[in-house]
Formats: structure tokens, C-alpha cells, sequence
């Protein structure tokens, strides 16, 4: 059985998601009900629902949008991942909010849109360390040649969780495994960072096949070991390379000739140790 590290929901009726105009093929309605049914043919048992990057007014709204689903008797829902800004003053008071909410495991800041600056600046760096030593996780979702900011995260907060979102974001369409190959290498190094094997057939051309995938996920793997790598479907921008499903299938395929062990730690084990899941 399968733990979801990193579902996106939308409802376009509920909340505002500014970059889905950048992006037809996600501007519409995901809903819970729709994931759930094929997640639960391709033996999800569970899943962390990923922040959506929605208007920054409504992260809390998301979070309670998300609460709401998970109080569904059933619900595969069992716990959140909430958006932050760490770069603004009202951090601190932000976190002290969530502190007090079991739902919320993590949160993350997405940077690859950014500008590299963001994560450098003092006060992003001050409130990342708040975050050292507490329950909670940070994602980090970086481009290949940004990884080098998230090592800088991760020695600057030795003390907090790291998750690498989607194997470093390889450039699987054109081929290039560099600097990404080195950069994964140097990241994994740090032992308070673990690697989610995440929707990467999103960034694979119309053709690919799990021999495509197959360096970008064994290179991640190798690099931080079988107790540092979470799953995750990237539902639904996963489904721009095929849909959960195929995802799934794919990484059944990946890791057929590894022990039952091995396997179990990548898809359950290693996610319910990390965010204390039941």
C-alpha cells in the first residue's frame, strides 16, 4: 500500500490560484472525489495534501478547505502541507497559528518561480530557523541549477526536516542530467534532507516510457539511500505526463527488482516515520 506524499487539490469555487492562467491544462477543478476514487484502485491508503500556491490572503483558508475533507470518515486525507511566506513579518505569528493544528505536518514556500534572491534574504533565513527543532517539515521545490539554495537551507537549519520535491526537477524532456546529477549528489549529503520520488512524468515528452524515468529516479535513490525517499503523485500535474495511474504503475516498474523491504520504505514506511502518520 501506497502514502501519497504530495496531492494538490483545486476548487476554483472555494479559492484563488493566480498561476493556474499560466497553465490550461490545470486551470479546472480537482476535486477530492475525483482523486480518491482512481487512488484508491492503485492501492493508495493515505496522502498529505500539498499546498497549491493559492493568493496569498487564502493559505489559511486552504487549510481549513483541506480540514474540512479530512474529517470525512475515510478520508485518505491525514494531514497538510500549508503554504508560508517566510520572507514577510508576519511569520512568526503564522506559525504560532498552526502550532496548535494537528492537520498541518509542513509547510512550503515555492521557490522555483521565484527569484534566487528570496531564499538568501535575512528574514527568510531568520524564520527558517524558527522552524528548527519543531514537528513540522519544509519542502523545497527547486530547479535543477537551485539546488545549491536549498543546500544552503538545509546547513543553515540543521535541525529541520528538508523534503526535496519531485527528484530536483530534472529535465527529463530534453535528457540533461547536469548539474542536476552532481547538485542531487551534493544535497543528499546533508542527512537532514530526504528526496520525494514525485510525479517526475510531468517533465518527460509524450513518449516516455520507464526507461526515461529510470536514471533520474535510480540517481535519486542511490544518492540519498532507501530511508530517505518518500513518494509522492503530484496529483494532478502529474496527469501532464499521463495520469496517477500510469504514475503509479511506472513506479511499480522502477522498483520491481528491489527487495519487498526497500519497496515498503519508499511507499509507506519512510512517509509515516517522517510526518508521525498513524
Amino acid at each position: 500500500m501506497i502514502v501519497d506524499t504530495h496531492l494538490h487539490l483545486i476548487n476554483k469555487s472555494a479559492l484563488t490560484y493566480p498561476w493556474l492562467g499560466g497553465v490550461p491544462a490545470l486551470d479546472r477543478d480537482f476535486l477530492y472525489s475525483t482523486y480518491e476514487a482512481e487512488a484508491r484502485r492503485v492501492g493508495i491508503e493515505a496522502a498529505l495534501h500539498m499546498e497549491v500556491d493559492v493568493d496569498p490572503g487564502e493559505m489559511e483558508l486552504e487549510t481549513s478547505e483541506i480540514r474540512q475533507l479530512a474529517q470525512r470518515p475515510g478520508s485518505l486525507l491525514q494531514g497538510a502541507i500549508a503554504a508560508c511566506r517566510p520572507e514577510e513579518e508576519g511569520f512568526a505569528a503564522y506559525l504560532e497559528r498552526q502550532q496548535a493544528d494537528p492537520l498541518v505536518k509542513g509547510f512550503r514556500r515555492v521557490l522555483h518561480v521565484m527569484p534566487d534572491e528570496l531564499s538568501e534574504a535575512a528574514l527568510f533565513r531568520e524564520n527558517i530557523r524558527r522552524l528548527g527543532g519543531s514537528r513540522f517539515t519544509f519542502d523545497l521545490c527547486v530547479l535543477p541549477h537551485q539546488i545549491p539554495k536549498a543546500i544552503a537551507l538545509a546547513d543553515l537549519v540543521p535541525d529541520l526536516q528538508f523534503v526535496l520535491d519531485h527528484c530536483g526537477v530534472p529535465e527529463i524532456r530534453s535528457g540533461a542530467e547536469h548539474p542536476w546529477r552532481d547538485h542531487m549528489s551534493e544535497v543528499a549529503k546533508r542527512p537532514n534532507v530526504v528526496a520525494k520520488i514525485s510525479g517526475v512524468i510531468a517533465y518527460a515528452d509524450e513518449n516516455w516510457t520507464a526507461q526515461t524515468l529510470r536514471p533520474y529516479v535510480e540517481h535519486t535513490i542511490a544518492a540519498f539511500g532507501w530511508d530517505r525517499v518518500v513518494w509522492g503523485s503530484d496529483w494532478p500535474v502529474c496527469t501532464l505526463g499521463g495520469n496517477l495511474s500510469t504514475w503509479v504503475a511506472a513506479t511499480h516498474a522502477l522498483i520491481q527488482g528491489c527487495s519487498a523491504e526497500e519497496r515498503t520504505k519508499l511507499l509507506s514506511a519512510n512517509a509515516r516515520r517522517i510526518w508521525n502518520l498513524g
